[in-house]
């Protein structure tokens, strides 16, 4: 009889100590959602959700986040007619709750925990090479309340922990720009890479045939940039950045924010007191998101163009592991709050599904992987349980 109680004692503590873990997905090649789970041994999709107004068009679900309580999520619809829209969706019910129309391929985004705005980058992908903008959004009743002109094809974007600053990068005009989220503008900027703009700048390109900058790709998975007239007839190298930066992310606790720098294969690291990079990290091939732990001690960084996942030490600044991810084309990133685990976004290529990796962050192996649809993208946390 002991030794039944015994065991079901076990039992119970074991249920007490399991831990469900809940992510958003999209996959922007499927104009679908998916609420994936991780019970600890098993990722599963446990929904999908059809998103988008136009049945007969892929309209592209690009970014997607979670508001600071959990009771909405918000996607960014990059294709439109010409804008792209942001819907907001109940986390009750999935349901559509209503949408926005912004620029042009709107892409990441994050709630300002001091405004409550909704701030979201719009990338500007098939647009002329010039500076885009940063949409404001009131998210209680969806209504664009501005645009704040930024760089050029800017992208990667979060808030500070105390959500009183917006950070976003500008891929191709390589540019770090910081936005007050209270007064709705720009703040600072700051060049990432001057001396190598200056570099390029001194070379003349090639009159005849295709010129270096349209021949050879700087990072492996982004086309290489074209050649644009500036004002002098020249190459407008202002508009076609070496670093390529793709994502920035804040530090939780510490006056310091981390860059992507996808054509140059480094992580940035920038010094907000200062307002300069301090640190040059080599990285993989092709950097493309970035993300720090909740408890501000490790950073995971996907190479897109080499389909695997590093994780950093931050104390040290050392590469830690580098995971080969489940298919090819690593792209997004979500942090258990916790601090255990992280889920990665794996686009794969052509009629190939995407998939969520899962990856322990304290043996750093890769131990799930659930599947979802074409081109896996924008990834958010919503809650463990």
């Amino acid at each position: 009889m002991k030794n039944i109680l015994l065991f079901l004692l076990c039992l119970s503590i074991t249920a007490l100590q399991a831990q469900n873990y809940y992510v958003y997905v999209a996959a922007e090649s499927e104009d679908e959602v998916y609420i994936v789970q991780f019970d600890g041994e098993k990722a599963t999709v446990k929904e999908s959700i059809t998103v988008g107004y136009m049945p007969t068009e892929i309209e592209g679900p690009h970014g997607i986040t979670v508001s600071p309580d959990g009771k909405y999520w918000y996607l960014s619809m990059a294709h439109g007619s010409p804008y792209g829209k942001v819907y907001k969706y109940s986390t009750a019910t999935n349901e559509i709750l209503g949408s926005a129309e912004l620029g042009l391929f709107p892409a990441s985004m994050q709630i300002s925990k001091a405004s409550g705005l909704l701030y979201v980058v719009n990338f500007n992908l098939h647009g002329k090479m010039e500076p885009s903008s940063v949409s404001v959004v009131d998210p209680e009743d969806m209504v664009e309340l501005t645009k704040v002109t930024t760089g050029a094809m800017p992208h990667g974007s979060r808030i500070s922990p105390d959500g009183l600053h917006q950070y976003s990068v500008s891929m191709m005009s390589g540019e770090l720009f910081e936005i007050n989220t209270l007064d709705m503008e720009v703040s600072r900027k700051l060049d990432l890479d001057p001396a190598m703009k200056e570099g390029m700048a001194m070379k003349k390109p090639k009159m005849t045939g295709m010129s270096d900058m349209q021949s050879t790709s700087m990072n492996g998975d982004m086309m290489g940039a074209k050649g644009k007239k500036g004002m002098s007839g020249g190459m407008d190298m202002k508009m076609h950045s070496p670093t390529k930066p793709t994502w920035v992310i804040p530090h939780p606790s510490k006056e310091v924010v981390f860059v992507a720098g996808n054509g140059s294969n480094e992580v940035l690291e920038v010094d907000l007191n200062a307002w300069e990079v301090t640190h040059r990290l080599a990285s993989g091939k092709g950097p493309y998101n970035v993300e720090i732990t909740p408890d501000g001690k490790k950073m995971v960084v996907t190479y897109k163009s080499e389909a695997t996942t590093a994780i950093w030490d931050l104390a040290s600044r050392k590469e830690l592991a580098r995971i080969e991810n489940s298919r090819k084309v690593s792209h997004g990133i979500a942090i258990s709050t916790d601090s255990k685990y992280a889920f990665i976004s794996v686009e794969g290529i052509g009629i190939e599904p995407g998939s969520v990796d899962v990856i322990d962050l304290e043996s750093m192996e890769r131990v799930a992987v659930a599947e979802i649809g074409k081109q896996a993208g924008g990834i958010a946390f919503w809650k463990k349980e």
